[in-house]
């Protein structure tokens, strides 16, 4: 059956389909249990799509940092961006899925509004904050919540991704040691080749010498 409360959450647009979520399906059974042991977020596995690794963050009861009561928050992450180009941008679009599992099909829950999301270095993550009632998911005629089982998941299209030249990483090691070598060089006036090799020395767990 329908729900008015859930169909009409501001910002969200809905259609139902009889295909499952082609990237990527989460199944949470004994759901309450997020609850009882106060699990207030949830991360997916992992999983890839437009090249990209993403992974799903749920919280069962409702983003606390956003404020949100009453509600399910859920989200989609872009993860293992370190290795990405300097100034990386990618625009993808998003749809989040719940399984009604009482007529065996899917709730498509995408923005109304923004129809694609768009993803950089300080801004991993997109999504809803009130993403479903709890009073609707918890309503067994809903068929979203069945023997303490929940179905959701996710479908990502990138449409555009860019970077910025060309850029580097630096990492300071932290207490680094400092080593040194001194070459001694015997009779430097009489060498008569173009160019000599030290002999092979250690250091940071690195063989060197010096030319």
């Amino acid at each position: 059956m329908a729900n008015p409360e859930f169909d009409d959450l501001q910002g969200v647009e809905r259609r139902v389909s009889e295909d499952p979520p082609a990237q990527y399906v989460v199944n949470i059974q004994s759901y309450s249990s997020l609850s009882k042991n106060s699990v207030g977020k949830y991360e997916s596995g992992v999983f890839q799509a437009g090249g990209y690794k993403w992974k799903l963050v749920l919280y069962p009861n409702g983003n606390k940092s956003k404020d949100v009561k009453d509600h399910v928050s859920l989200y989609l992450s872009m993860v293992e961006t370190s290795s990405l180009p300097s100034g990386w941008e990618v625009h993808a679009l998003v749809r989040f899925f719940l399984r009604d599992q009482e007529k065996d099909n899917y709730s498509i829950i995408q923005d109304a509004m923004r129809k694609e999301w768009h993803f950089h270095r300080t801004k991993l993550k997109c999504g809803f904050d009130q993403f479903i009632p709890l009073e609707t998911l918890h309503d067994a005629r809903n068929g979203y919540l069945m023997d303490d089982t929940c179905v959701l998941g996710a479908e990502v299209s990138v449409t555009r991704e860019k970077s910025t030249g060309q850029g580097e990483n630096l990492s300071m090691i932290k207490d680094a040691v400092s080593q040194r070598h001194v070459w001694n060089v015997m009779n430097f006036l009489k060498l008569d080749k173009e160019f000599y090799d030290s002999t092979v020395f250690m250091a940071g767990n690195h063989k060197w010498y010096q030319s």
